[in-house]
């Protein structure tokens, strides 16, 4: 069974960094497109980062130049480091996996890690 347990949230001040971990079983990273999600209170879902099979990236406007997605497949375990926190940036913020040719359905999610960024 294919698991996403993401880690490394917690507190931090306006301008500060936080490294994110998302733990991945299986050979899921190398086999599925990679992306974090987040969810703020009374907010849609947002796309934070993608990161595809193939090492294509991409990013929301809001994080870009900010934020950086990547994946070490030996480690089995896809990151976000995330630089110059702001306070709109306090979200849950989830792992996401998504094979290709397959529905929505079949996507898995992690149970999410809370950011919060505050003085």
């Amino acid at each position: 069974q294919v698991q996403l347990v993401e880690s490394g949230g917690g507190l931090v001040q306006p301008g500060g960094s936080l490294r994110l971990s998302c733990a991945a079983s299986g050979s899921i990273l190398s086999i599925a497109n990679m992306a974090w999600y987040r969810q703020a209170p009374g907010k849609e879902r947002e796309l934070v980062a993608t990161i595809t099979i193939t090492g294509n990236i991409d990013y929301a406007d809001s994080v870009k130049g900010r934020f950086t997605i990547s994946r070490d497949n030996a480690k089995k375990t896809l990151y976000l480091q995330m630089n110059r926190l702001k306070p709109e940036d306090t979200a849950v913020y989830y792992c996401h996996a998504k094979r290709p040719l397959l529905p929505a359905a079949y996507d898995y999610w992690g149970l999410g890690t809370q950011v919060t960024v505050s003085s």
